[in-house]
């Protein structure tokens, strides 16, 4: 992963929204696109989390694929599931852009961590991201292997040098999450709205 994340990530969050300030389902799918590679420094033990959230985006980009114009705003998707009583099955896109939006919240505190703790090393950054996001929706199971996955954290001044961060300059970062955390925010808002922001694992 060449470059920096966070600047490509910034990039791609200018179009996320339309003029009339609805999150886009391309775009947004996009971006997370865009940060999920993050995932590969933690090495194979995070395999199968990064398969599970690149398996949502690609389940809610297959929706929008099928009718672009009905699904061009992300939560259009969501809204059609409630109406013909397909939102509750663990299959469904509700459920994908749930765990998708938990999951981008564990990497924007992760992200958040990195730049706030600098004196943290990255197992300390990654326990304390997953207890602030995931932990309290995994099953005893899920909660297990994430462990052992966050056990296995790079070197943080390597992982930083990876992301494309140089130095002490954490400005990318800076703004990176605080344009991206909001949008989250937006999300777990309507899943709320709609009686699906509180499924556990």
């Amino acid at each position: 992963m060449e470059g920096n994340v966070f600047a490509e990530a910034l990039e791609k969050m200018d179009h996320v929204k339309s003029p009339e300030g609805e999150i886009l389902a391309k775009p947004f799918l996009d971006l997370c696109k865009t940060v999920l590679p993050v995932l590969d420094n933690f090495g194979p033990a995070m395999g199968p989390v990064k398969s599970d959230i690149g398996g949502n985006i690609s389940r809610l980009e297959t929706r929008y694929l099928s009718n672009q114009s009905e699904f061009n705003y992300l939560y259009r998707i969501v809204q059609s599931e409630i109406e013909s009583k397909k939102a509750k099955s663990s299959s469904s896109c509700t459920n994908a852009l749930l765990w998708l939006t938990r999951a981008m919240d564990f990497l924007s505190e992760l992200f958040r961590n990195l730049m706030v703790h600098p004196d943290w090393s990255m197992s300390q950054v990654c326990t304390d991201s997953y207890d602030k996001s995931l932990k309290k929706w995994h099953g005893w199971l899920a909660s297990s292997s994430f462990s052992v996955a966050l056990k296995l954290a790079p070197d943080r001044k390597k992982f930083m040098s990876v992301v494309g961060v140089k130095g002490d300059d954490v400005s990318d970062i800076e703004d990176f999450c605080g344009r991206f955390s909001p949008l989250l925010e937006e999300n777990h808002k309507f899943l709320a709205s709609v009686g699906m922001d509180n499924l556990k694992a």
